[in-house]
């Protein structure tokens, strides 16, 4: 176990108390990640993170008030990498011709998550979860929508959001990437990486330029 300091700014080894403290964070939020992502989150205890992660049980505390602020930390960092990773691609290519935004988009999405597969399966919903856990990662799903709406409206026009298809297109997406992301991660879906974004690809474009055509149609 981490021996516990004496003072909260003294530095060990060069390391200063907050380097330390977010080392902590990381090696809790990690050894969360296992547990969520094989599926055992209703079993866990602090005891067993914290033996896992190497840490007294006093830093548990530290940084979480229970398990599910922890549960829901380990949710937050990934969908705020793959929020930034989608935000930072799209502006990339920007000037781009919208396949190549789309692109862009996808396989940021992708990459991100599938080089961590317990990463993808926490997020998208592969492995069961606490009541609260679920709300939350329905939260943070709906952030993630949030930016694919924000995406339509740069490049279809606002003037299609009072369309009912605007309502439910983003989320549609959103929900079919992730079942084709795990299905990919379990074999179900044999492809490579690359032709998962190629395809993902094609069906963004599929199901966006098509719910803008039906929605201006529907405007005229």
């Amino acid at each position: 176990m981490e021996r516990v300091p004496s003072g909260p700014s003294r530095s060990y080894g060069g390391v200063s108390a907050a380097d330390r403290k977010v080392e902590r964070r990381r090696r809790l939020t990690d050894a969360a990640l296992d547990v969520m992502a094989a599926d055992e989150w209703r079993s866990a205890t602090v005891e067993q993170l914290c033996s896992a992660a190497g840490l007294n049980k006093r830093y548990f505390y530290e940084g979480f008030a229970d398990l599910d602020e922890l549960a829901s930390a380990v949710v937050d960092d990934i969908a705020d990498e793959v929020r930034r990773a989608t935000l930072a691609a799209f502006a990339a290519a920007a000037d781009r011709p919208l396949e190549e935004q789309a692109r862009a988009s996808v396989e940021a999405v992708v990459r991100t998550l599938v080089r961590d597969p317990r990463r993808a399966r926490v997020l998208l919903g592969g492995v069961a979860a606490t009541p609260s856990l679920r709300r939350h990662r329905k939260r943070m799903m709906g952030r993630l929508t949030a930016v694919l709406v924000e995406s339509a409206r740069l490049v279809h026009g606002v003037e299609l959001e009072p369309d009912p298809l605007a309502q439910i297109t983003p989320a549609f997406v959103v929900g079919g990437t992730a079942e084709a992301v795990l299905a990919f991660l379990d074999g179900t879906a044999k492809l490579t990486l690359e032709e998962l974004v190629a395809e993902l690809t094609t069906l963004w474009l599929l199901t966006g330029n098509g719910a803008a055509q039906v929605a201006r149609h529907r405007l005229r």
